[in-house]
């Protein structure tokens, strides 16, 4: 979906700066231009961003290393 249509930014593109670093709005409007120019689509570029970010933490297993005991 379009995002941003001053700039033509869809959601695919912010996710995909989300995956290449993109961490904030600010990031988004230095690396893409969205809402940089009306100013309407800031609050669905951050949803979408937050969304991306929540999406790409996956928990990693918990390992557990015991000290072999000698016999």
């Amino acid at each position: 979906m379009i995002v941003c249509v001053c700039r033509k930014i869809s959601d695919r593109q912010i996710r995909q700066a989300v995956a290449d670093g993109a961490e904030s709005l600010e990031c988004l409007q230095f690396e893409l231009g969205v809402a940089t120019q009306c100013g309407r689509c800031a609050e669905c570029a951050t949803r979408v961003l937050c969304d991306a970010r929540a999406a790409a933490v996956v928990p990693q297993p918990v390992v557990i290393q015991r000290a072999l005991q000698p016999v």
